[in-house]
């Protein structure tokens, strides 16, 4: 997208009564988010505006079919400093086996290896096998089997220690 779309969609969050404006164009994600302070009044924007909060560009993308999403960003627990969260690298849907009568690929306790399959995020009718970047035992599942995934949305809790 170009700056005066952005610009353009930024005017457009300002000017009504939503909070947040995701637009998702083939690998291309925007949000924007609009800075209203919170109800108790603590934390009041400075200017009043709105600000982009994110804009990702891995390759140009074709102006084919564009999708606008309004929701707000999940939010997930901070988790212990001792564990490591493993984040989703992208959008799509989270499933923990390979099918609906395979067993998932790993529970909670399952000690892993660097390399080994920890899910599956389907995107754009792709499978995409979500693989480990550390060892260590698996300590919480943080989404549910064919749930909706963000990008950067914590998945699991690991614990390097444990190996």
């Amino acid at each position: 997208m170009n700056e005066q779309t952005i610009r353009q969609l930024i005017k457009i969050v300002e000017d009504s009564s939503i909070d947040s404006l995701e637009v998702r164009r083939w690998f291309q994600t925007i949000r924007i988010v609009k800075n209203r302070g919170t109800q108790n009044g603590n934390y009041p924007s400075p200017t009043g505006t709105t600000t982009l909060v994110s804009l990702a560009t891995p390759e140009p993308a074709p102006a084919a079919a564009e999708q606008i999403v309004v929701a707000p960003a999940p939010v997930a627990p901070p988790a212990p400093s001792n564990l490591v969260e493993i984040k989703s690298p992208m959008v799509g849907t989270f499933y923990r086996a390979a099918s609906p009568e395979s067993p998932p690929f790993v529970d909670t306790g399952k000690v892993i290896k660097v390399g080994d399959v920890l899910c599956i995020v389907e995107a754009m009718k792709l499978m995409n096998e979500i693989e480990a970047e550390q060892s260590g035992k698996i300590v919480k599942i943080l989404v549910e089997n064919a749930q909706p995934i963000e990008f950067g949305q914590p998945l699991f809790l690991l614990d390097p220690t444990a190996t």
